[in-house]
């Protein structure tokens, strides 16, 4: 997806982030009620609307090196995130295509971010 400019990608993307936590809300709802999904299901929300959280607090960042931070924050919650996900699918505790369509996502933010974190160190 192109985007015309610089202000339309962040608007755009933060709201891609924010419904990728309403989705992850409703995932973890679904789970079994035992203790195991409880503690994975705590750990996955925490890790996975934390992506957005940074993101958020990136584009009130007051120096390009607070920004990095925490989109770099985001990367890494992102990638957390996946593991939580794929580790409710391959338990069987969560359905196995939402957890798909959610590990997809998490990807694609994940490759954005990096993507973005490169960019600003200068290594792309």
């Amino acid at each position: 997806m192109r985007y015309s400019n610089k202000e339309e990608f962040k608007r755009e993307f933060k709201k891609r982030v924010y419904n990728f936590s309403i989705q992850l809300v409703y995932f973890i709802e679904e789970l079994p009620k035992s203790k195991t999904s409880f503690i994975i299901g705590d750990q996955l929300l925490r890790s996975g609307t934390s992506i957005g959280a940074n993101v958020v607090e990136a584009q009130g960042a007051s120096s390009k090196r607070d920004f990095t931070n925490f989109l770099s924050y985001a990367f890494k919650s992102a990638n957390e995130t996946r593991y939580w996900i794929g580790l409710l699918r391959d338990t069987q505790k969560a359905n196995k295509i939402k957890a798909e369509k959610l590990l997809k996502e998490a990807e694609e933010l994940s490759k954005i971010l990096s993507s973005i974190i490169l960019s600003l160190k200068g290594k792309k």
